[in-house]
């Protein structure tokens, strides 16, 4: 019998993915960083941040800039891509692992590293040299498995949405 992990494929999102990735994007945001409800500033930002349309706008612009993780043709995960994007610390420039989301039930099934891979051998063989991201410091889980796939801290950084900011750890790894 074929285990769960074996089961899952990873591939470019097309656009019939994107209503998809916003349900997803926004299940598991509000899962992660809701950790006392949803505030009016919180809800502003997942609206927009996770629009269908967004979704969409990023595929037909950025073919792979999101990497879906799939089981029985449904979406379990995905990663979001910025390329060439200005770190926020440490003064280089370098593609942002934007997002890592995977859906709580597919946690700790080898998802978020299969997603990670993928997302790493695809921007090696383009030429890139190392992937930054930032976490937010209190996801501990996230952290953790960042540091376990080679990530390492430079340093933190502010995410400010409309009135409030959010401390978040830098991590970068040379692929």
């Amino acid at each position: 019998m074929q285990s769960l992990i074996d089961q899952i494929t990873y591939r470019p999102a097309v656009e019939s993915d994107a209503i998809r990735l916003s349900v997803l994007f926004k299940q598991v945001y509000i899962q992660t960083y809701a950790t006392e409800g949803v505030t009016n500033e919180f809800a502003n930002f997942i609206t927009r941040q996770f629009a269908v349309e967004r979704m969409s706008d990023l595929i037909a612009k950025h073919p792979v800039c999101l990497i879906v993780a799939v089981y029985k043709n449904n979406l379990v995960g995905a990663v979001e891509i910025e390329y060439d994007k200005p770190c926020h610390i440490g003064e280089f420039t370098a593609p942002e692992l934007n997002k890592l989301y995977i859906l709580e039930c597919f946690c700790g099934m080898g998802v978020g590293k299969g997603l990670m891979r993928y997302a790493e051998e695809y921007l090696h063989s383009l030429g890139y040299g190392r992937l930054w991201l930032w976490v937010y410091v209190l996801n501990k889980r996230a952290i953790a498995f960042y540091e376990k796939q080679g990530y390492e801290c430079i340093g933190n950084a502010f995410f400010q949405m409309e009135q409030n900011s959010y401390e978040n750890k830098v991590l970068v790894k040379n692929i």
